[in-house]
């Protein structure tokens, strides 16, 4: 019997490159935040794991609205998405 083939590990990225992307990703939020703020919430980046992963977190009126995971999904991850292609995930808080 074959053996499964092993997964590539995982990029990490160094303490530099992480303050770069959370550059990048903090100007992704900056265009983006006026939209959220219009329905009185707001979106903080956390932080960027050494994976790749963005942790943001909707406050306000955000946190709580029912449409808090379109805005994530539709605005927030798409941006980042076409914006930082390094970055291989986004989850919220």
């Amino acid at each position: 019997m074959a053996e499964p083939a092993k997964q590539p590990e995982p990029r990490r990225f160094t303490p530099d490159e992480i303050a770069q992307l959370k550059v990048r990703v903090e100007a992704i939020l900056d265009k983006i935040r006026p939209a959220i703020q219009m329905d009185g919430g707001d979106a903080d980046l956390v932080d960027i794991t050494p994976e790749g992963v963005a942790v943001v977190q909707l406050t306000g009126h955000g946190e709580t609205c029912s449409l808090s995971p379109m805005t994530m999904k539709l605005g927030v991850e798409r941006m980042i998405a076409e914006e930082v292609p390094e970055i291989t995930g986004v989850e919220s808080l």
